[in-house]
């Protein structure tokens, strides 16, 4: 049984090779590389005999089939004689044959020696003078399209490596527009390192556009300027919450935010119903800083974290969802909806409730937890069996609230109407809370018509009868879209 020796080439032509790497090279019979295309083979000497696995590319479908099939190939020969397998860069740098390797090596007892060489980091960042400790992230290119939204943080410098086609620069441009701006200014650098090397600063949205793009390039993204991460965030609220931070925001409680944390959602409900972009942006962040700084303050308490939550929340969606991350197939929504209840139930550590009525928040607007209230009981067949039930028992609460007498009596009859209208708007397929705010919106929008028309006409609202309101309202109405 030989051993494997696996070497770095470095990112360029003979210069960048260690003094270990080509002693060990320039000595050696015979020498397997990945790839002949890497400008370190022309400088190594004639005699040394060079194979290549370049060939397994034309044939393989995905790169991870060209891998395996290196990887076996090594291991066979391994156990004739002693092996030496070259590499690009660093072996533990974008390399996946190596760690490939070095996971089926140790399962078949074969010894692997690596050679470690300057891998295309240390020339790229040269080439953009950025410093590798600034909280530098990478990736392979490759693989960073694979993502619906890459997981990177933008406040954060970017180097993308094995950016080989202007193909593969297209989706990626795609991949990252989810999180930078289209003009977000970026470096394409090609052969780093070489005296071929091209440095090319472009806008984001151009990077396809490169007539310079091969296997030599990479692609580094500087940081957005502000903060653009949920940890950057955190990191903010944790100040603020420091002692050099902020009294109003130190003296917080998880209690004392409660109200505020209504407020917030009331007011991302309100941005939604006014189809508000923009200040849905706006009351969204609000939401953050409020979810945030329970979550620090958690922290402080030593009762859980942010990863802690992001973890768990990960987890159970997946857990919900097997027909995406399973081998479960569903046929539709309602089917999705049943499993989830199921789910729910078999998780680990839910207790079954003693009561339907269980665990409905009673937080929630009167209007939406009657909706939960009625959802939860219709599962078991508590509800009229055609909507003309609830027409009729509408007209019913209706006329005992008219007969109603004293106050409590009243009070529970207007109550019995709003219930059952929410069982209405159920049957109808609407959501009683947001068919509410929008007739709130609406009232709003039209009433400040009437004020507008009557200041027009001189009119004072409080000193008209309500035959001349009405005529206001009605022209209001027809003022304003339906």
């Amino acid at each position: 049984m030989g051993r494997i020796v696996v070497v770095g080439l470095g990112p360029g032509n003979g210069r960048y090779l260690t003094l270990s790497a080509w002693e060990l090279l320039s000595t050696a019979e015979r020498v397997y590389f990945r790839t002949l295309r890497h400008p370190a083979v022309a400088d190594l000497p004639e005699g040394v005999e060079r194979v290549s696995f370049d060939y397994l590319y034309e044939t393989a479908v995905k790169f991870e089939d060209v891998y395996r099939q290196i990887v076996a190939e090594l291991l066979r020969l391994a156990v004739l004689s002693d092996v030496i397998y070259a590499v690009p860069g660093h072996p533990f740098i974008g390399e996946s044959t190596v760690t490939l390797l070095m996971t089926e090596a140790e399962r078949a007892g074969v010894d692997v020696q690596v050679e470690p060489g300057l891998s295309f980091v240390e020339p790229t960042l040269t080439a953009v003078s950025v410093d590798g400790l600034d909280g530098l992230q990478l990736f392979d290119g490759i693989e960073l399209t694979s993502f619906y939204v890459p997981p990177i943080q933008p406040d954060i410098p970017l180097l993308l490596a094995q950016v080989y086609s202007r193909l593969l620069a297209g989706e990626l441009k795609f991949a990252l527009t989810t999180l930078y701006p289209d003009e977000h200014p970026v470096v394409l650098i090609h052969a780093a390192g070489t005296d071929e090397e091209v440095v090319e600063r472009v806008p984001l949205y151009a990077i396809d556009r490169s007539e310079h793009i091969d296997h030599l390039t990479s692609l580094y993204v500087p940081p957005l300027p502000a903060v653009a991460s949920l940890t950057g965030l955190a990191e903010t609220i944790a100040i603020l919450r420091s002692p050099d931070g902020c009294p109003w925001d130190q003296e917080q409680t998880p209690q004392s935010l409660r109200d505020g944390f209504l407020e917030e959602a009331s007011e991302v409900l309100a941005a939604l119903d006014a189809d508000d972009a923009e200040n849905l942006r706006e009351e969204l962040g609000d939401m953050f800083y409020h979810l945030l700084m329970q979550i620090q303050m958690a922290q402080e308490m030593e009762e859980f974290t942010l990863s802690d939550v992001l973890a768990g929340i990960d987890a159970k969606l997946k857990f919900r969802h097997p027909h995406v991350w399973g081998d479960v197939n569903v046929a539709d929504s309602d089917e999705v909806v049943k499993n989830w209840e199921m789910l729910k139930k078999e998780e680990k550590g839910k207790k079954p409730s003693d009561s339907l009525m269980d665990n409905v928040p009673v937080a929630l607007p009167a209007l939406a937890r009657s909706q939960k209230i009625q959802n939860r009981v219709r599962k078991v067949g508590f509800d009229w069996p055609d909507i003309g039930g609830v027409y009729a028992k509408l007209d019913e609460e209706i006329v005992e609230l008219q007969e109603a007498v004293t106050h409590e009596e009243k009070m529970m009859e207007l109550g019995d109407i709003l219930f059952t209208a929410v069982n209405l708007g159920k049957w109808l397929g609407l959501d009683a809370e947001s068919a509410l705010r929008e007739a709130n919106v609406r009232f709003g929008e039209r009433f400040r018509q009437v004020e507008i028309l009557a200041k027009r006409r001189a009119l004072t609202l409080a000193e008209m009868d309500i035959d001349a309101l009405e005529a206001l309202w009605q022209e209001a109405k027809a003022n304003l879209p339906k």
